[in-house]
């Protein structure tokens, strides 16, 4: 495989939202969910999210737990996963969570849309930042990069349009969410995967390949992408 595993997880409403109609990063985990996602990062070589949540969320994408922390040091690894950015235009504030608190490695895909000063000013912050010519990221390409970078387990937060293109491209292995007791509503309120979409024919088939029923009333599944013939 000339891409690293890759598997989505997200946090999601009863009726299939990720954030509220506005977008302001709505807490939908339990505290359980919280530090289930905490163990993925931690066993993940890298934790990637796309230009919306990446700009308007600015996640620290950290791993929380300081024992997990220091397990990862005891394996001969950093303590924090590489964090990953996809862009457009990568127009970070000077004070982004995302580019100062872990200490972790940063590797940051745009376009050229982004700016010469914007681009020196993320190099400056010591993240490693690679343009592509077109008017997007090339996700095949930046996959294919992120494996001679060395990594092989990489965990993708969102947001909708990220993770609909990575399915719709065929570069996910797994999907988990956790679905909690709540409904937002909202037709503006995002879901786990946007984008243009895809005809009933072209759906994209998964196979449940785990649940667990939670006490707090949430319920965790985990799929696997099949492969479409």
């Amino acid at each position: 495989m000339d891409r690293p595993y890759v598997f989505i997880n997200v946090a999601m409403t009863a009726d299939g939202k990720i954030d509220t109609s506005a977008r302001r990063g709505a807490a939908i985990s339990s505290a359980r969910d919280k530090e289930r996602v905490d163990k993925l990062r931690a066993e993940s070589d890298a934790v990637m999210v796309g230009g919306r949540t990446l700009l308007d969320e600015d996640p620290k994408l950290t791993v929380k737990s300081e024992a997990l922390r220091a397990e990862r040091v005891g394996r001969g690894l950093p303590p924090n996963p590489m964090k990953v950015g996809v862009v457009t235009r990568a127009d970070f504030k000077s004070h982004s969570k995302f580019l100062h608190e872990g200490g972790a490695r940063i590797v940051i895909f745009t376009t050229h849309r982004t700016s010469n000063e914007q681009l020196a000013f993320l190099r400056s912050q010591n993240a490693e930042v690679v343009v592509h010519d077109g008017e997007r990221v090339d996700l095949q390409e930046m996959m294919q990069a992120l494996r001679e970078l060395g990594i092989k387990r990489l965990m993708v937060e969102g947001g909708a349009t990220l993770n609909f293109e990575l399915i719709r491209l065929g570069l996910v292995d797994e999907v988990s969410a956790y679905v909690a007791p709540m409904i937002f509503g909202g037709e503006t309120a995002p879901t786990m995967a946007a984008g243009s979409g895809l005809e009933r024919s072209g759906a994209v088939p998964l196979r449940l390949i785990h649940f667990e029923n939670w006490d707090d009333g949430g319920v965790l599944l985990q799929y696997k992408v099949e492969k479409v013939s």
